[in-house]
């Protein structure tokens, strides 16, 4: 019987779906025509019922659904029980929906099963009765051989399903090697299910071939599930082994020890893995130089190593001939073979080596800078590495720092230099004892280590020369006291000659003084000061003042010494107050600060006193000054005091009592910031701005334009001829003369002198002279007391200046100008405003 209960619900949860499918699509379903199968009564589950031509009915159909959950269908139409079935009725029946969405169309194919009754008849006696077998459809696994000869078509295996004793069985297989690349490598009969292969097949290109069968009943519905069918290619040894490279490179330490590995040969084979057509076997069938063998390879892993010591010296190169066989080496197993290439590193196990033990060599005493001899040295390493290139060293003799040895890169030797002077008389000869090495650590023996370096000896001969005076020691330091008194002996300085050790005939002189301080005796080397030292005048200050002597032999040779003076300081300044102006906003200041500096040593400096100096009543009143340290303090003002310039004067003094007065430029300010009353602050010093030049030059050019302007005013009042009155004393006496007597020569001064009988009697003074309508009109003007000046007229007449006493009176230029020049400015004035 069908299920009843959860089924039933199940079955109407799926209608109510369907339903509401169908309302979604909004479309009608259309019939196709109807499905009747015959069927036993029982259905075992995933049993095939059979098959329909679903695109008979809708070809474009994407969904398939059945209105019985009992039932399921395939996309190819197969139907299938999804439980055991009973038929109760002997009938069933059940709708398959078929629906394409794009074109929102929905068909359903009636579907009805009936019970299949089978004719009884007698079992005769020699008739077996059958029994329930093992299902035959099921995976059986299938292999063949790669490379197989046939004969072709080769079968495989025979495919049966259990539903040929109901039905009549078509089977058909697909996938690859049948419609699928490589394509017809395997059919099958239909009838029989008997699976062929029809040629050889490669097993390194298909390993396997997973096919499908499907079993199905002559209208073509399925019979069987579809059953999938693997079919495994098995290998035959038919691929060599191959060496990933054709020459294999490798470059090894000549001093390795032995195990050391040298590289690693790799082959591979396309046979099928962990077989023994895979099992590799390395072996060396060759080495060149032939003996004695250097090299072993491990015969599975193919790792090249050392077994006998390597000698770059000796061989620096190996070729080997690699073999590799897989059937794990036997002999019917396939080979090939590789070179393998050996370079022998060289290693530093070669000490470098004197060719002889001792040398001998000279040097001028004095000289420094000089090469003085080449010691070569022999190397069985590879040159020009570190392993060649040698470094020497001075292990005894060198303890004043006098040689240095150095290599020469091109030759490999070494090179003994003098690079600090010799003196014959101190010592006439030196033993130097020299070692080398390599500059790569050595790797050889290890019981040579200790006695790695070769040594040899150099012996250096000092010559002797005649040289000049030596200043020993180069600086001699001296203390002398700050403004010492001028001509203070310092210093006797001596130099002396090595030859004699003797100073005898030596003369000195100064080289360098930079003050000019120091005079030194010419014979004597006796060092006085020529001027009072000021320790605070040496720069840096404090600093040693240094003073260089050079001393002279009667052959002219010399040398040079320096005198360090170390000068005591004396409390010979007061301390500085270091403000010149100062600002105090009273808004925000109750003070301000008042610092002070003294160039003489701390000794003499701080702590300072300050105190206000001969101060008016009104600066005593107002302000007022307290110390806040050593070297400042606090110059404060009382609350009345005005907002206003004050000059405060200020006495500060050191610990010495050196003190000094300073007057202090105070601004108390209402401000709430310094820099607004420092902007109105006074300068210090005068300094004249392009305005203030312009001002001075339009000054000038006002003076200027009043002194042409007074010029002018005379000129144009002697033009119209307003002359003042007379004033005492004094006359003016117009004079209208058409042109000059014969007695008159005009100098080129501007005056007329009257000559009688060619011998000058006097002068007149003319002031101006204008020809105006025929006539020459002169002015003249004589002082004195009862002088006159005396006009004449006439052509032909000469005017006199004569005294009424009879006498002449002789003026000079001077008075004659001082005499006229404030008349005739004062009757300018008074023509002009008259």
């Amino acid at each position: 019987m069908a299920a009843t209960g959860p089924r039933s619900s199940l079955r109407g949860a799926l209608c109510r779906q369907l339903l509401l499918t169908l309302v979604v699509f909004s479309f009608a379903c259309e019939a196709c025509k109807k499905v009747i199968f015959h069927t036993p009564s029982k259905l075992e589950a995933d049993k095939v019922v059979g098959r329909v031509n679903l695109k008979e009915c809708l070809g474009s159909a994407d969904r398939i659904q059945s209105s019985d959950p009992d039932f399921r269908v395939l996309e190819d139409g197969s139907v299938y029980t999804a439980h055991a079935v009973v038929l109760s009725d002997e009938k069933r029946s059940f709708t398959i929906w078929l629906s394409d969405s794009k074109k929102q169309t929905q068909k359903e194919i009636p579907v009805l099963l009936e019970h299949q009754k089978k004719v009884l008849r007698k079992r005769h006696t020699k008739e077996t009765v059958l029994r329930r077998s093992k299902r035959r459809w099921a995976p059986i696994p299938t292999s063949m051989m790669e490379n197989s000869s046939g004969p072709f078509p080769l079968f495989l295996q025979r495919v049966q399903s259990d539903e040929e004793q109901n039905y009549t069985i078509v089977y058909s297989i697909s996938g690859p090697g049948v419609d699928q690349e490589p394509l017809n490598l395997f059919s099958m009969d239909g009838k029989t299910g008997n699976l062929y292969c029809t040629q050889p097949v490669d097993r390194e290109e298909y390993d396997v071939f997973d096919l499908i069968v499907r079993a199905s009943t002559a209208d073509g519905y399925s019979a069987e599930l579809p059953l999938p069918l693997s079919i495994r290619v098995e290998d035959d040894n038919d691929n060599r082994p191959i060496f990933t490279e054709a020459i294999y490179n490798f470059e090894v330490p000549e001093s390795s020890r032995i195990g050391t590995t040298v590289g690693v040969v790799c082959a591979t084979d396309r046979d099928e893995p962990d077989t023994m057509h895979t099992r590799l076997k390395y072996s060396i069938t060759e080495q060149m130089p032939r003996s004695p063998g250097k090299f072993s390879v491990h015969a599975s892993k193919g790792v090249i190593t050392i077994v006998y010591v390597l000698d770059r010296e000796v061989v620096d190169k190996y070729s080997l001939k690699m073999k590799v066989q897989d059937m794990d080496g036997q002999s019917h197993g396939l080979m090939s073979t590789a070179t393998c290439i050996i370079t022998v590193k060289d290693s530093n196990d070669n000490l470098p080596t004197f060719r002889q033990n001792a040398y001998e060599t000279s040097v001028e005493e004095n000289m420094f800078n000089v090469e003085i001899l080449r010691i070569p040295v022999e190397d069985k390493d590879l040159i020009n590495t570190s392993n060649w290139r040698a470094n020497f060293t001075i292990l005894n003799g060198n303890e004043n720092g006098h040689f240095n040895i150095s290599t020469d890169k091109e030759t490999n030797e070494g090179v003994l230099c003098v690079v600090k002077a010799l003196n014959y008389e101190e010592n006439r000869q030196v033993g130097l004892e020299i070692g080398v090495r390599n500059e790569a650590p050595f790797t050889g023996d290890v019981t040579r280590i200790m006695t790695n370096m070769n040594r040899a000896f150099v012996t250096v001969h000092v010559k002797d020369q005649d040289e000049g005076p030596e200043c020993k020691p180069a600086v001699q330091y001296i203390q002398i006291k700050e403004n010492s008194p001028v001509g203070s002996k310092i210093k006797v300085y001596k130099a002396h000659d090595p030859e004699t050790s003797s100073s005898s005939g030596l003369r000195y002189k100064l080289l360098y003084d930079p003050k000019g301080w120091i005079t030194i005796k010419e014979f004597s080397g006796s060092v006085e000061t020529s001027k009072t030292l000021d320790r605070e005048a040496v720069t840096p200050r404090g600093a040693l003042y240094n003073v260089t002597v050079l001393a002279i032999d009667k052959g002219g040779r010399s040398c040079t010494g320096t005198l360090a003076l170390n000068i005591e300081d004396e409390n010979d300044n007061p301390p500085e107050i270091t403000q010149n102006f100062l600002v105090i906003c009273k808004t925000k200041m109750e003070y301000v600060d008042i610092t002070a500096v003294d160039p003489d040593e701390p000794i003499h400096g701080a702590p300072f006193y300050f105190s206000l100096a001969n101060a008016s009543p009104e600066i005593s009143r107002l302000w007022g000054l307290v110390r806040f340290n050593d070297t400042a303090a606090h110059l404060s003002y009382w609350k009345n005091a005005k907002s206003q310039e004050y000059l405060i004067p200020i006495t500060v003094k050191d610990r010495g009592n050196q003190s000094i007065t300073k007057t202090l430029r105070v601004n108390l300010c209402d401000c709430n910031n310094q820099g607004q009353c420092l902007k109105t602050a006074p300068p210090t010093g005068v300094i004249l701005g392009k305005w203030a030049i312009l001002a001075i030059l339009l000054g000038i050019a006002l003076l200027f334009s009043i002194l042409l302007t007074v010029v002018c005013g005379f000129v144009s009042a002697r033009n119209k001829k307003s002359f003042p009155e007379d004033v005492a004393q004094q006359n003016l006496i117009i004079s209208n003369t058409e042109a000059p007597g014969d007695n008159k020569v005009c100098s080129a001064s501007g005056f007329t002198t009257d000559t009688v009988n060619n011998s000058s009697q006097g002068f007149c003074g003319t002031m101006g002279s204008e020809v105006k309508n025929g006539r020459q009109e002169t002015i003249e003007m004589v002082k004195g007391g009862n002088q006159t000046l005396e006009l004449c007229q006439g052509a032909g007449h000469h005017h006199t200046l004569g005294s009424c006493r009879g006498g002449t009176m002789e003026m000079d230029h001077s008075e004659w100008y001082s005499f006229t020049q404030p008349r005739l400015g004062e009757e300018s004035i008074r023509g002009h405003t008259g």
